[in-house]
């Protein structure tokens, strides 16, 4: 049990995205279903966890247990796709989840049953009565009923909405910050500092007049530091928040704008829970009514769920004209999900034809000029989609991306990290794309052992020779040193020799401009030829540092 400790809404920041969750509650579940969860427990948790696909992080290097907490008491338990008591088990919604069917419905449905107070998250005595509401469930009606909300308005406003008698104030206070950014002399990002800035000292006045400035990870008791550190808590709630309900698939966000709006193929779906779902919290003092509650995964009923609704709904989208009527309710979502799923392959087939037509070179790079701007609300998203895109182009292979994208094929999520972010398939070999946006140590950090663990996947899947581009802003000097040293050991664990080529961004892109002037399609010995080229520079070049040079070279005249 957690108790609430701040005056603001909470959201479960960890993973950020919750796709994240299901390889974690699946390694959870298959080795410690029926085992108490303790420290042992975690620990054990943790080391499991790293000898699987993918662990990033520094979990084993710090402390385990905590490390294991804040992976599965964070979302998963708080979210009831897990139970910790007695003993570890998965929950029907969990078994849900992990089964891959519907994600983003059960994932809706746990939601919206997210609630401050529960027995899960306590509210203090000093608080007395401050929370009272279902914030997944607020803020879902905060976008309904405003059109659309930024993320800057749900930092400062939306975070504020601690109990949902709250709600008109909020919306009538975002209103007015949207009027007086209209009137405002100084440039926006003066604005938006100010009014966050007063925002947070009026809701934490009654701390700064007694003089509770502390902040719990630094000695610094000044108000500077107190308001930067709040304002960073509502911030990453705030990204929480936008990341878990852009899973659901009922909204979609405006990545320039920063912004999330209802999918108006969505927008009756939403007015139903809006108007079906009680606001108040519930079983605040009875942990194992709430728990009961929270692990029922058919609540709470939803659009979808009306039989009638679902047959009128599967015969306008799908055009089946044969009786439906007989079919189960979950076979009825199953014929819906697959026209859905339908629809999304041919717009990214649409997609995919365009590209390799170069229709789409112009928004293409317009996209790679947002990313080094940081103009993107989520740019680490957009940069491993618009990588898939200038991939497609580039090239005449099968690139396949591992991001999630929505029902429009607009993407949604990145890769889920135990896979590479882009597969490429040219015939007589393979390769992996991976991209990142991180920089200096962590970048080695985060992405050196998983990407050699990734290609070693890909050369195990596909039983063929493969190689790896690794793209990024900036190559770190370690990841240079790692990637050089690989070519030239034979790790049976990787498969052998890991041909590893990093590139800046800016390289990368400029192979993209060649392959647009060359005006014709790159054949795949040209894309071959640079890793070829690479591997022989491994086994004469004095250092990594001339190495590197080289192959950035080769790939800045690749054709």
């Amino acid at each position: 049990m957690a108790y609430l400790k701040s005056k603001i809404l909470f959201f479960t920041t960890s993973p950020r995205s919750p796709l994240k969750m299901i390889p974690e509650i699946e390694v959870l579940h298959n080795n410690f279903e029926g085992k108490i969860w303790n420290t042992d427990t975690q620990v054990a948790f943790i080391k499991k966890l790293a000898e699987g696909s993918d662990f990033k992080g520094q979990g084993l290097d710090k402390d385990m247990a905590l490390s294991a907490r804040d992976r599965i008491t964070r979302a998963p338990k708080a979210l009831g796709f897990v139970d910790l008591k007695p003993v570890i088990k998965l929950t029907e919604p969990g078994e849900k989840l992990i089964s891959g069917k519907r994600t983003e419905e059960v994932l809706l449905r746990q939601l919206l049953k997210f609630q401050l107070p529960s027995p899960y998250h306590k509210e203090p005595e000093q608080f007395n009565g401050l929370f009272g509401v279902k914030p997944y469930l607020e803020i879902f009606r905060l976008i309904y009923e405003l059109g659309t909300v930024s993320f800057d308005e749900l930092m400062i406003f939306g975070m504020q909405l601690t109990h949902y008698n709250k709600f008109d104030k909020v919306v009538s206070e975002i209103k007015q910050f949207r009027r007086m950014k209209i009137y405002a002399e100084a440039s926006y990002k003066i604005f938006r500092g100010t009014y966050l800035r007063n925002e947070v000292e009026k809701i934490y006045q009654d701390d700064i007049f007694e003089g509770k400035t502390k902040t719990r990870e630094s000695r610094d008791k000044s108000l500077d530091k107190f308001v930067k550190t709040k304002a960073s808590n509502m911030r990453d709630y705030a990204d929480a928040c936008f990341r878990y309900l852009r899973a659901t698939g009922m909204v979609e966000i405006s990545q320039r704008g920063h912004s999330l709006s209802i999918m108006p193929e969505k927008k009756a779906e939403v007015e139903y829970f809006l108007h079906t779902i009680d606001r108040n919290p519930v079983y605040v003092d009875d942990e194992e009514k709430y728990k009961e509650y929270l692990f029922d995964a058919t609540f709470p009923v939803l659009y979808s769920d009306d039989r009638e609704r679902l047959l009128k709904q599967v015969a306008e989208v799908s055009g089946i004209t044969r009786d439906l009527s007989v079919e189960t309710t979950e076979k009825l979502k199953d014929i819906l999900e697959d026209v859905i799923v339908t629809k999304k392959t041919k717009i990214v087939n649409e997609q995919i034809r365009n590209l390799k037509e170069y229709k789409d070179y112009a928004d293409v790079m317009t996209v790679f000029d947002d990313i080094k701007k940081n103009a993107f609300y989520d740019t680490p998203l957009m940069l491993e989609w618009n990588t898939w895109r200038a991939m497609t182009m580039l090239d005449g292979g099968d690139i396949k991306a591992n991001l999630k994208l929505d029902d429009k094929g607009q993407p949604m999520s990145t890769a889920l990290g135990n896979m590479a972010d882009i597969v490429c398939d040219y015939g007589d070999f393979g390769l992996a794309v991976e991209v990142t946006m991180q920089s200096g140590q962590k970048q080695y950090e985060m992405e050196g052992e998983p990407v050699s663990r990734h290609l070693a996947k890909l050369k195990k899947t596909i039983g063929k020779e493969a190689f790896c581009l690794f793209i990024a802003p900036k190559i770190n000097e370690s990841c240079i040193a790692y990637f050089y040293a690989l070519h030239t050991m034979n790790i049976a664990f990787y498969g052998g020799k890991s041909v590893i080529v990093p590139l800046e961004m800016d390289v990368f892109i400029n192979m993209v401009e060649q392959s647009y002037r060359a005006g014709y399609v790159p054949n795949s010995k040209q894309v071959k030829g640079i890793f070829e080229y690479s591997m022989e520079q491994a086994k004469v070049s004095k250092d990594e540092n001339e190495w590197y040079a080289k192959i950035k070279e080769k790939a800045l005249n690749w054709l």
